[in-house]
């Protein structure tokens, strides 16, 4: 039996980075909610999927080749954090997070993920039809 990686194909690779994208996303956000309290503490946020996908392409571009065993071959590229520039409000103690706005982007969030695994198991389905019926 002729067994298939799916993480070979490009598709399956762009929706594997766009849900680690989303799942770091949510942890940013829950630090986010969990901090609402704090004095002083400033949102931050993943930068927008679109540029972290330029940026692990230009890195890849750029990945040194490991000639020899002991060469270390580096670390993927993680999603940059961009700190909230512009708060829509502050509180007296000068904690820049807004619960609603946090909890939009969560809910934005989910919807990703939820339309992320839905194409993920969708193609995969077809792929197992098509080599089902080869």
């Amino acid at each position: 039996m002729w067994a298939m990686d799916v993480t070979d194909i490009g598709l399956f690779r762009l929706a594997e980075q766009r849900l680690a994208w989303v799942d770091q996303r949510q942890q940013v956000l829950a630090q986010n909610i969990s901090n609402a309290d704090t004095p002083d503490y400033q949102p931050r946020d993943l930068l927008p999927f679109a540029q972290f996908i330029k940026r692990s392409a230009a890195a890849r571009a750029t990945r040194l080749a490991v000639t020899e065993p002991g060469h270390l071959a580096g670390r993927p590229p993680q999603p940059d954090f961009d700190i909230a520039s512009r708060p829509t409000g502050r509180a007296p103690d000068g904690n820049a997070v807004s619960l609603q706005e946090q909890l939009t982007k969560v809910a934005d969030t989910d919807t990703t993920q939820a339309l992320v695994l839905n194409l993920y198991h969708t193609y995969l389905g077809m792929f197992r039809t098509a080599i089902d019926k080869g």
